[in-house]
């Protein structure tokens, strides 16, 4: 298999791990907003919480990233994903700031209900 042929699954792999947490960090955002916690949302926290994990113990990189790495030598912020570049790069910084703001909505909701 290419060089190329081996970035193009990882990219696919990337981007579907990505649209997943998606799905998890918007579901909890859904759940604080409307005030339905449940098992799903401490089950979204722990996956989140695990992926931070995940991208320390790779010093902020995601494992993917550092596998594509070795097909490519780009420098573009979305080698490695099918996202637009922008996104790509800031990524971090804005789901970082959706999952706080959804966290700190649960507290609320569980200190003041």
């Amino acid at each position: 298999m290419s060089r190329k042929d081996k970035l193009l699954y990882i990219k696919i792999i990337h981007t579907v791990i990505w649209l997943f947490f998606n799905v998890v960090i918007f579901y909890l955002l859904y759940t604080a907003i409307v005030n339905k916690i449940d098992k799903w949302t401490w089950i979204c926290i722990g996956l989140v919480l695990m992926e931070g994990l995940v991208l320390m113990a790779f010093k902020m990189f995601c494992p993917l990233t550092v596998i594509a790495r070795k097909y490519s030598d780009s420098t573009a912020n979305n080698f490695d994903i099918f996202l637009p570049n922008w996104l790509a790069k800031y990524n971090k910084l804005i789901y970082t700031t959706i999952f706080s703001i959804a966290v700190i909505i649960v507290v609320y909701r569980l200190v003041v209900d």
